[in-house]
């Protein structure tokens, strides 16, 4: 596949079945995610992958910290945390890792993180692999960080649904690019 035709036709695939992406594809999501532009070669990211079991794991951490949000949270909402990682056969869980540098700022650090989970998602498409980016307010819980490890100065930037798409990939829908470009004359 082409580099630009991965650029302009991802889309996300939600719609997720078995298998999983292989070893082989895994090898490549992952060298994909180095190639993300990194000021200092920080490397302010690294990926965990959930699959099997663990994916019932991690929903019982995201009913916790749904519960932990909310007390009277309606059983809907917590059956849906529970369910949320079993959508995809393999989840990513991507976490920037940011630490203090005299020149990279952490906000630069956060943004080459989402880049790496960027190239993951393209990857991902110019291997046939269906793939959707999630966050939601559980990403961002201290509990689900606790839960799955993440130390101080970390946390879940995304979590990567990955797995073979149930149905064709819609056709990306084609922008207006000149609606989002203009010019500065300097003042």
């Amino acid at each position: 596949m082409q580099a630009l035709d991965a650029l302009l036709n991802r889309v996300s695939v939600p719609r997720l079945l078995e298998p999983a992406p292989t070893q082989e594809q895994r090898d490549v999501l992952f060298a994909a995610a180095m190639r993300a532009p990194d000021h200092g070669q920080l490397r302010p990211w690294r990926f965990l992958t959930v699959e099997g079991a663990a994916r019932e794991h991690m929903g019982t951490l995201l009913a916790e910290a749904a519960l932990l949000n909310d007390a009277e949270a309606p059983q809907a909402a917590i059956d849906k945390a529970r369910n949320g990682p079993l959508r995809a056969p393999l989840v990513v869980v991507v976490i920037a890792r940011l630490q203090a540098h005299f020149k990279v700022p952490k906000s630069e650090q956060l943004l080459a993180a989402a880049c790496a989970a960027h190239g993951i998602l393209l990857a991902a498409y110019a291997q046939g692999i269906g793939a959707v980016w999630r966050t939601g307010e559980l990403s961002y819980s201290p509990h689900v960080a606790k839960g799955l490890g993440l130390v101080e100065g970390e946390e879940v930037i995304g979590f990567l649904y990955l797995g073979t798409p149930q149905n064709s990939p819609r056709s990306a829908p084609k922008e207006d690019v000149a609606a989002f470009v203009q010019g500065w004359s300097g003042v």
